[in-house]
């Protein structure tokens, strides 16, 4: 499932929406420091007024809003697994039966309760909709003729959202005139920030994939492990900060923790390629120790410092699988406006990956200058600065330091 799959769905998340259609919505009050459900609730979703949709729908498209692999994961189910999460949702997809539905996201419920009660009173909230895909477009007579024909998409979606405190108000009342202390008593459930959820099953270019579920997490980078694992059976995931710290850490142990900035651009601009070239396809490009032996290579790096066995050792060092394969879209997202920090005691500096060639860092008369290579005056504060001589020395006197 890719970020167009996801931005499908989302888009479709609206009230009065003829190619969305929510059967059910079922919430299940869960009291805090407990493990046992307080109360639950189901009905018809178009039974709700319009103003309660519109609170779901924008809950939903906040929970399916965020980067893949960085708030949002494709999960693979886990093999084996006692009370599977994968056979739970299956069986509540596959049922026409209001009652059958709701005892299976009770069954999930309780997964999720179960030896890990929640710090805030929270309502787990669990849909079950489809949505209708028209395999064409224009050509007919009227909309209708356009949607005689829709790829059918069934799905669970679930929201995970915590509770607030109601507010304690000193009001006036006009009527009585009168000051007055009110309280509420009820508790408000806040849609604006769910802590997670999930969509089941994933869609890849209009088609299911029951082997797999999309994991929603409250927090970017952050996601809940006891969730993934206990609460979905699903396969542990690598964020894309993860991802990009594995090929960062395979690179300094290949090449050693001294690069020049031309090279290290270089590799930067080959993974880009390989984002690009793949950019219309089904899967996200990958890169295995092979691949990253490759861009290597292909970066100029020198070819006594390039080999395949140490790569392969420290892909399985820094990932406990020498098979792993790192997502390209992590190592450089995107990449023409992503900056590179060059970092010194004296002052940071951002510049885009592609302008790495332009950066040197040189010695001169016993002190290290970082060089600049500009096409134009540089400015300050909006002042232009004046150029200035480098002390004289001649070309042969300033020499790269680093690695070369």
């Amino acid at each position: 499932m890719d970020k167009k799959d996801i931005a499908g769905i989302r888009r479709q998340l609206k009230v009065d929406n003829d190619l969305l259609k929510i059967q059910n919505i079922f919430n299940v009050y869960i009291m805090r420091e407990t493990t046992e459900i307080y109360h639950h609730q189901s009905q018809p979703f178009e039974l709700l007024e319009r103003e309660q949709q519109e609170l779901f729908m924008n809950n939903f498209k906040k929970l399916l809003t965020g980067q893949l692999d960085e708030k949002l994961f494709e999960l693979k189910f886990q093999r084996e697994a006692e009370n599977h999460a994968q056979l739970i949702l299956h069986k509540g997809l596959l049922t026409n039966n209001v009652q059958d539905w709701m005892q299976e996201m009770l069954y999930m419920t309780e997964k999720m309760i179960a030896e890990r009660p929640y710090e805030h009173d929270v309502v787990i909230t669990f849909v079950r909709a489809e949505y209708l895909k028209p395999t064409r477009r224009g050509g007919g007579e009227s909309e209708e003729s356009d949607r005689d024909t829709v790829y059918s998409h069934p799905f669970i979606l679930c929201s995970v959202n915590k509770t607030q405190d109601p507010k304690k108000e000193y009001q006036f009342d006009y009527v009585q005139k009168e000051f007055k202390y009110n309280i509420e008593v009820d508790p408000v459930v806040d849609l604006n920030t769910p802590m997670g959820g999930f969509l089941f099953p994933t869609f890849t270019n209009h088609t299911a994939d029951v082997n797999h579920i999309l994991y929603a997490s409250g927090k970017a980078h952050e996601p809940d492990l006891h969730f993934v694992e206990e609460v979905l059976n699903g396969e542990e995931p690598m964020t894309a900060m993860e991802d990009k710290a594995v090929f960062e850490e395979v690179i300094r142990d290949v090449v050693g923790d001294q690069m020049n900035p031309s090279t290290l651009g270089n590799v930067y601009r080959e993974v880009n390629q390989v984002v690009e070239d793949h950019e219309e396809g089904d899967e996200p490009p990958k890169l295995d120790y092979k691949d990253v032996e490759r861009v290597l290579t292909m970066s100029g790096v020198e070819q006594e410092k390039i080999d395949s066995e140490k790569i392969k050792e420290s892909f399985k060092k820094y990932t406990e699988n020498d098979n792993y394969e790192l997502k390209a879209s992590s190592i450089v997202p995107k990449y023409k406006s992503k900056s590179i920090k060059i970092n010194t005691k004296l002052a940071n500096i951002s510049i885009s990956p592609q302008d790495l060639e332009h950066v040197k860092q040189v010695n001169f008369d016993g002190r290290r200058y970082l060089m600049i290579e500009l096409e134009e005056d540089a400015e300050i504060e909006g002042f232009k600065m004046l150029p200035e001589a480098f002390g004289g020395a001649s070309k042969a006197e300033v020499n790269e330091e680093g690695d070369s």
